[in-house]
This record gives C-alpha cells, structure tokens and sequence, in this order.
C-alpha cells in the first residue's frame, strides 16, 4: 500500500485517489522573470518521477505544472530590461522548458500560464465577493482570512500569529492578514479590464484557479517547495474552498529546500518567514549567486543532465537537498558504476542494457526465482525498493537498492567468471542457464530505473578525439603500457601508483581479459 506524508495531517497517510484509478497532481511552477536555476528543478523531477511511479502502479495520472507570467517580479524585471512583460515571460518560459525537458521531465500534460486565465481569474474572484468573502478597495480586491474559519490549518499557525503590518497597501485592508486576489492597474503597468477597474491578478488565486479548470475543485495531490506552505499554498486553500465549500486537494506534498553544502538556505529563493517544521532551517537564508542560484544552464554545461536527475533523487523528496558541485561529482562517480555494468553486460550478452524491454506495469515485474540463490535476492531487492518507493516516494531510499542489487549483478558476473576468456560469454559459449539469470536480473534493474526516469537511454557517445583529446588518449595508451610492464615485472608498488595517481585525476582503470580500459568519472 502506498503512503504519503500530508502537510496537512503532519502524518503518512494510505493514498486513497478522489476517483478509483485516477490521480490528479498540480505542482506549482516558476514565476518566470529570470532563468531557471537549479533550484526550480527540484519540484518537475520530483514529481515527474512520482507521476511514473504512480503509473507504474497502474494508476492513470495527470500532471499540471502552472507558470506565472503576470507578477510585480516580471514587471520589474521587464522594466529594467526595456521590454515588454510578455517578451521577458516568453523568453524565461522557452529557458526553463529547455532545462526541464534536459533532465528528462516529459510526463506533464499542462502547463497553463496565468495570463491565459484572465477572465477565469476574474469570474472566481467576483464570486468569492458575492458570498461574501471577499471586498473591493480602491479598485483592489481582498481575501477577507476572517471569513474563513479553517485560516491556518495547512501551516499549523493561529491567525493572531499571522498579521502583520500588511505592507504597503495596509490602508486598503480590512486587516492586514487580508490578501490580494485581484490588483488595480498602476500607470505604466500590463493590466485587464475587470468590474473593479483595470488590473492584474494576485499571486495565489492564479492557482486555484487553474487547478480547479483542469483537475476538478478537489483533486488528489497539491505539489510545491516547502517555503509555499504560507502564505501560498494557505491562501490557495482559504480561496478555494471558501468559493466551492469542498477540499481543495486530498494530499498536500510539499518538497525539501536546495540549500548549500556548507550553509543552511535555499538556493536562488526570498527569505520567508518561518513556520512550524523543517522550513525553519531549510529556509533560513538565500543562498549566494555563484552557490546555486546562477542559470540552470550553466550547471548543465558541467554536468551531464542524468547526473543531475540522478543527484536530485538521491535525497528523499522532503529532505533539504545539500547543494554543491563537489557533492553532484561524488554522486556522478556512483552514477559511472551503472554505466560500467552496462558495457560489462553488452560485453556478455551481445545487446545494449537499454535495449532490453522492461515491465511497464509493476504487476507485469513479478517473476519466480525458481530456486536460484542470485535470482531469489533479485526478487528480494526488488521487493525493498518498491517498499522505499510505496513508504512516500522515497526515491533516495530506492537508488539505494539499486546499488544493491547492482553490486548483486556485479558478482554474480565475477564469481560465474563469465567475461573471463576461459569460458567467453561474448562468444556465446557460456552457459544458457547462467546467462537467463543476468539477463532477468538487468531486466529488473532497467524495471526499476525506469520508474525513476534513469537510464532511459544510452548516454551521448564521447566526441572524436582531436587536438588535445587526441593527446589524451595516446598518454593514457601510454600509461597503461608502463603500467602493464610494471606488473609483468612484479613490480605492483608501481602499477598501484599509477592507478591511484590516475584516480586522484578522475580516471578509473579496469583490468579485463584482452586488455586494460581507461574511464573518466
């Protein structure tokens, strides 16, 4: 059984869908007046993977992804450019759908954009108005929070706690814990006609609105980073079912902070004030440009985008991420024991690892050992990661069987000597028997990957060499050689030297029958 942890409960849950067999996500997405950092990556590949994991487990799932293109940030930013709100919000949408579709996230179905809701925002806003939870000011329109009673139930926090000084429209205000669902138009400023004067939207009705137009006026799961809880995700709430006197969402999942290696904060975000939780710490200060916040794209010129992926799932989804690029190298080294499996099994078998069809169906991945030991701790491994993935996600949890059962494959291959020349499985001449074992135990590797979003496909081949590559190449030829010589010669302390210089540089040798290759990490 499936159990996720509700912001709104503070519990793990069992995961019980609005409609049998449907499931209904909306994450909320960037506010689109600056390139995308790494940051805004954390929320589309968390939820991407929970959206393949769920229909993996049969469930037919849909996944909304908003984008905010109409914002006092995007006005500000397209002022000091010198252009047009739209142009800025059409060029920071293209960035972050290159950065996402990078890193593999292709299972969302919308992405609605706040301007294209204009009339629907104004139409949810006038009814909350008419049943009397909200009121005009000065052309402004607010959210009165004492009309609602359940105010503060999603963060944990009394009303009293809540208001504040109101900022600078605290004159129009009711009281100063009211917010804005509709702003009146300054000079100067991209705003829509609506019955209070022209203006332009809020910052939270947007969403209810879209969420309530695509996935219906209670769905399954509400997504977001931690530091949304409130005032967003509260005032969402507030809204909502003030206006449809139903749930909003069943689940609210909030996800964990980027924050930096050596410091507590998160990458790229405002500081908010701090709620009950973990948000206490995960949200305690911004972190620095060059220590995460600078464009996503640069990042991905250092780093292969599954690498990336691969680091933001290592950590359980509601944990702080620790930033930092020392930190994504280390996880990149692990990831590289995967890709050597991979040509180890191409070696043995004759065909590609990401060729081999894998169960699309958690029901279709069930096999029987039959009695064989490795295919017995296979079954069992693969038990144990979709325990970690049932127990709310846990995709770090998950990675980690993954190592296991890795190491299993990986043993299993030494301990049948079955690369070794004696016995040449690349030549077909090793044992069916032996060989049907491998192959179900990368079947079920690839099985789980995929409900990850790893290992979908081989990654890019190596340039041809030239120049400097080339040189590279016929040192290492070289080294290789000498070391080589040095181990005929018995002369070990010199082959390790060279092996362990070469580690320190990132360059992992692998002794194999017929010769020795030479990797980078």
């Amino acid at each position: 059984m499936i159990r996720v942890y509700n912001t709104l409960s503070k519990t793990k849950e069992p995961f019980e869908t609005v409609q049998p067999g449907q499931v209904r996500i909306y994450l909320c997405g960037p506010t689109v007046y600056k390139p995308s950092h790494v940051g805004h990556m954390v929320g589309p590949v968390i939820f991407d993977t929970i959206k393949r994991y769920l229909t993996y487990c049969g469930y037919q799932v849909t996944l909304v992804i908003n984008v905010t293109d109409v914002d006092d940030k995007l006005i500000n930013e397209s002022n000091a450019r010198g252009i047009p709100m739209a142009k800025l919000a059409e060029e920071m949408t293209a960035d972050y759908m290159r950065n996402i579709q990078a890193l593999q996230v292709d299972t969302v179905d919308h992405f609605p954009k706040a301007t294209e809701h204009i009339q629907n925002i104004i139409d949810f806003t006038a009814d909350l108005v008419r049943k009397g939870f909200a009121y005009e000011s000065d052309g402004d329109v607010y959210f009165e929070v004492s009309k609602f009673p359940e105010y503060g139930k999603l963060s944990h926090r009394s009303l009293e706690s809540m208001v504040g000084e109101g900022g600078t429209t605290a004159q129009r205000k009711r009281s100063s814990a009211d917010f804005a669902l509709w702003k009146s138009g300054k000079p100067g400023e991209p705003s829509w006609p609506s019955p209070w004067g022209p203006g332009r939207p809020g910052w939270h009705i947007e969403c209810s609105v879209m969420s309530g137009r695509l996935l219906g006026e209670t769905f399954d799961i509400h997504g977001g980073g931690l530091d949304l809880v409130f005032p967003h995700h509260e005032n969402e709430i507030a809204q909502s079912e003030s206006r449809h006197g139903k749930p909003m969402a069943r689940y609210w999942v909030h996800n964990g902070l980027m924050q930096a290696s050596s410091e507590v904060g998160k990458v790229g975000g405002r500081r908010t004030r701090a709620v009950e939780g973990d948000i206490q710490s995960q949200d305690a200060g911004k972190i620095s440009k060059s220590r995460g916040s600078s464009p996503f794209r640069e990042l991905l010129a250092d780093f292969e985008p599954e690498t990336i992926r691969f680091f933001l799932l290592s950590t359980h989804y509601r944990r702080p991420i620790d930033f930092g690029e020392e930190r994504i190298r280390e996880v990149g080294t692990g990831l590289a024991t995967f890709y050597r499996f991979f040509k180890r099994y191409e070696r043995i078998t004759g065909r590609s690892f990401y060729a081999i069809e894998a169960p699309a169906r958690r029901s279709e991945g069930d096999f029987d050992p039959g009695g064989d030991p490795v295919l017995a701790a296979v079954a069992e491994l693969r038990q144990r990661f979709l325990e970690a993935m049932d127990d709310d996600f846990n995709t770090g949890g998950g990675i980690g069987v993954s190592f296991d059962l890795l190491r299993r494959l990986n043993k299993f291959v030494d301990d049948e000597r079955l690369e070794d020349a004696a016995n040449p499985a690349h030549d077909h001449r090793a044992d069916a028997a032996r060989l049907a074992v491998l192959e179900q135990g990368a079947r079920t590797l690839r099985e789980l990957a995929c409900t990850l979003g790893l290992f979908r496909q081989a990654p890019k081949e190596a340039r041809a060499p030239s120049g400097d590559d080339a040189l590279v190449g016929k040192l290492m030829e070289l080294l290789i050689e000498v070391r080589g010589d040095a181990r005929k010669a018995k002369n070990f302390a010199a082959a390790d030297k060279i092996r362990q210089r070469l580690a320190v540089l990132g360059v992992v040798l692998e002794d194999r029958t017929g010769g020795t290759e030479w990797t980078r990490k």
